[in-house]
């Protein structure tokens, strides 16, 4: 027996919205990493970041604080002015897909598949070649929706516009 069309409908809906709210939580995500990249662009700005850093008491047994000075004064501030561009513009490409999934709009599937489906390669070379369970989960989340998304943009019915 089928399930009437909009049972499928609001299933898919709410499948929809709960990948639009992720986009926009990543969105809102890589705008704070824009800010903070922009704000540590300026040297005072930075140079007081890394004196913080140094002088922090803490209990610190996996010198990660060290590691974080050292890969800061690596980079020097120069380097936040493109973090924050790319940061930009991916959070514009991700408001795009949650908008877009939000409102229901049929390009807003595809486009989501290509701009997802697109970074699972790297995504799966990084859990090869470094794991990590946060790298992990992001694959997996990443390739349910792809999967999802393809199987809803591939069905024939009609969709609220």
């Amino acid at each position: 027996m089928t399930k009437p069309v909009p049972e499928i409908e609001a299933r898919h809906s709410f499948g929809l919205r709960v990948i639009a709210i992720y986009e926009v939580i990543k969105t809102l995500c890589l705008l704070f990493v824009a800010f903070v990249a922009f704000g540590l662009h300026q040297e005072k700005n930075f140079d007081h970041l890394v004196h913080i850093l140094e002088h922090l008491s803490l209990q610190d047994s996996s010198d990660l604080r060290w590691r974080l000075v050292g890969l800061l004064q690596e980079m020097g501030p120069s380097k936040f002015m493109a973090i924050g561009i790319v940061a930009l513009a991916y959070a514009a490409i991700f408001a795009t897909e949650g908008i877009g999934l939000w409102l229901r709009k049929h390009w807003a599937e595809w486009f989501t598949v290509i701009a997802t489906g697109s970074l699972i390669p790297v995504e799966a070379y990084e859990v090869f070649h470094k794991f990590g369970w946060l790298k992990l989960g992001a694959l997996i989340g990443n390739v349910v929706i792809v999967i999802y998304l393809v199987r809803i943009a591939m069905q024939p019915y009609k969709r609220a516009t």
